[in-house]
């Protein structure tokens, strides 16, 4: 036998066969009439969803950089207040 006759003779995958397209039309139409009928519900609740994102985002949203930790300071203590641009002397 051939590799190419092996995978002939496979099976097709689930979401490309019939029975999958079947199942998301009928999915699509039962979420549809599930919308229309519980529409004042759902919009009800839209309020509230706005308020609860707002700390759910301050919570996520301050792991990206490291909290409210205090990083240490990597300039030595003896040029605290100096910049990092030389200046140039004064000379007679």
């Amino acid at each position: 036998m051939h590799p190419e006759d092996h995978r002939q003779q496979q099976p097709p995958h689930f979401w490309r066969s019939r029975y999958a397209i079947g199942l998301v039309v009928i999915g699509g139409i039962a979420a549809y009439f599930l919308l229309e009928e519980h529409r004042a519900h759902i919009l009800g609740v839209l309020p509230y969803l706005l308020l609860l994102a707002c700390p759910l985002m301050h919570l996520f949203m301050h792991g990206g950089h490291g909290g409210h930790q205090h990083h240490q300071d990597k300039t030595p203590p003896d040029s605290a207040g100096k910049s990092n641009i030389s200046q140039p002397e004064d000379r007679p």
